[in-house]
């Protein structure tokens, strides 16, 4: 029996004890509660009156309560005019989710193959609550869609390079004296965190210093040494430097270490891993077929571009003037690398509503460049969670941590 139906059942019941009266299963009149109002099932009292002798409101007041009052199903009521709208309880949720869980029979005449990226963090800290969240809901709509029948891909793009990441390989070589998580008994998200925390509470201290000397915040943030040094082991990682890729190893491996306990007390885990290490380079040579297609032109200091103002949107550099790759870049070359790899019928990004227009003019380029799998793009977009005094940053400490929270 169906949610509707056991309401309708109790709808009844209420008639015959609140009026004395049976009524017909035919002349109930019930449907899901509009999105303005409380409630999720809504039942139109104007046919009772006739039984109740008593006006709209007070026949639905009075069905409401004697509902709450003597079914489990229902938690709160509501009256607006000639309509009792409920609110169900805890209780017949699960109700409903068991039901649906031992049902064994779904079947789906059409069943897609589908990627789902969620989770995606950064090797310089730790999950935190927003990365909860995120996992949570990506996981349960990869469940989801395999309950239904798809074939799905289980994937996440792990953030393991870039300036931040060095930041936090700076800080432990200045500052650790050799310390490691073992040796403190930290976990190893949390140990290489906490060097990041480091770098930018030196950072600060710097900045502040040049700032007294007459600097801009500006100029300060760009002439710091710790920012220049942070930089400078960015370039030599990425001209393969042995010292640095050492040490970009050994705290990435602390970092996963951490990572693949938080994912086990979650619960989720993941089919493919990708690496931005791997990736970023990856759309580079799209950029040429771009060009030659029209959907990118060069300007004259040599940084390629796409004009996406006759869609509503803005110019989008898709490569700098020196040559290096945007993010939008790379994530053009993932988003083909993965259809190459699986040939699927849809990627679903799991990603929070600031990146909106970041998946706006992916999705679009990927169009204009004449990939078909562009169709199957979604962005699965959700707020973000902020603290009262505002968002959370993991470089000031003011993150509620996933481990604590669980």
């Amino acid at each position: 029996m169906n949610m509707e139906q056991q309401l309708t059942g109790e709808f009844i019941n209420a008639i015959k004890s609140c009026y004395g009266a049976e009524i017909n299963l035919k002349a109930v009149q019930i449907q899901k509660t509009k999105a303005e109002f409380d409630g999720e099932y809504t039942f139109v009292v104007f046919p009772l009156l006739k039984v109740s002798k008593k006006s709209p409101e007070v026949t639905a007041q009075e069905l409401g309560e004697h509902i709450v009052n003597n079914s489990s199903l229902v938690t709160e009521f509501n009256v607006v005019k000639g309509f009792l709208n409920l609110s169900l309880s805890s209780a017949a949720w699960l109700n409903t989710l068991l039901e649906l869980s031992d049902d064994k029979n779904i079947k789906n005449e059409d069943p897609q193959s589908i990627m789902v990226e969620y989770s995606s963090p950064n090797t310089n800290k730790p999950l935190h609550l927003g990365h909860i969240r995120n996992n949570f809901l990506g996981y349960a709509v990869a469940e989801i869609l395999k309950a239904n029948g798809h074939k799905v891909v289980k994937t996440q793009i792990i953030n393991d390079r870039g300036i931040h990441i060095c930041k936090s390989m700076l800080a432990w070589q200045k500052y650790a004296k050799g310390e490691t998580p073992e040796s403190t008994g930290t976990k190893g998200d949390h140990f290489v965190g906490n060097y990041y925390v480091m770098f930018d509470k030196y950072y600060k201290q710097e900045m502040e210093v040049l700032m007294n000397d007459g600097m801009t915040k500006e100029e300060a943030m760009q002439e710091a040494p710790l920012f220049k040094e942070a930089g400078a082991m960015l370039r030599a990682w990425e001209e393969g430097d042995k010292e640095v890729t050492a040490l970009w190893e050994k705290m990435n491996s602390w970092v996963y270490d951490g990572f693949a306990h938080t994912y086990q007390t979650m619960g989720v885990d993941f089919d493919k891993l990708y690496y931005e290490s791997d990736t970023y380079k990856l759309g580079k040579n799209i950029v040429q077929e771009g060009i030659d297609k029209g959907v990118f032109y060069q300007r004259e200091d040599g940084s390629v571009w796409c004009d996406l103002t006759s869609d509503g949107l803005d110019e989008k550099l898709v490569l700098r003037k020196d040559g290096t790759a945007v993010y939008m870049t790379q994530d053009i070359g993932t988003a083909i690398e993965r259809y190459n790899d699986y040939k699927v019928n849809g990627i679903i990004y799991t990603v929070g509503n600031e990146q909106d227009y970041h998946f706006k003019v992916l999705f679009l380029i990927l169009k204009k460049l004449g990939y078909d799998f562009y169709e199957g793009l979604y962005h699965l977009s959700y707020g973000m969670v902020d603290l009262p005094s505002g968002r959370m940053k993991t470089r000031e400490g003011t993150v509620v941590d996933a481990d604590d929270i669980m």
